[in-house]
């Protein structure tokens, strides 16, 4: 096996291994994930990078919609195709805008909004904080 052999199916495998990942370790492993590419044919669950978060890492989506990539099509461009994945440094989840009931808050999920810490007050919830500020109240990690 010659070198280029070998790095396909080391290449493989690192998909493989990712492929079998829950989110949170996939966020652990993000080197893993191939970056955005336009032609692919993403399925469901699908992982990969695309751009840097906020602390300069490589950006974290999940597929929501199986459909092949288009260079219009980009996660910044069509949310509804992927979720943005992320964490801030104390383990609670970036809030992101929802897409359907798939990836919606329930009572009781935790996110980081704008620098504070909210809880959802219903199922169901698509809604940021400023949005609909009924489906959420303010959390104090001491609660």
């Amino acid at each position: 096996m010659n070198m280029i052999e070998q790095a396909q199916a080391i290449r493989e495998a690192m998909d493989y291994a990712g492929a079998s990942l829950d989110e949170d370790t996939a966020l652990i492993c993000v080197a893993l994930y191939r970056p955005w590419a336009v032609g692919v044919s993403y399925k469901v669950n699908d992982y990969f990078t695309y751009g840097v978060n906020s602390v300069g890492d490589p950006q974290l989506y999940r597929v929501v919609q199986a459909h092949t990539s288009q260079a219009d099509w980009t996660p910044d461009i069509v949310p509804a195709l992927y979720t943005p994945i992320g964490l801030t440094e104390e383990g609670y989840p970036v809030w992101s805008q929802p897409t359907g009931g798939h990836d919606a808050y329930n009572t009781g999920d935790i996110v980081q909004y704008n620098g504070k810490l909210y809880k959802s007050l219903i199922d169901g919830n698509v809604w940021s904080p400023d949005t609909y500020p009924q489906g959420w109240e303010e959390y104090t990690p001491d609660e």
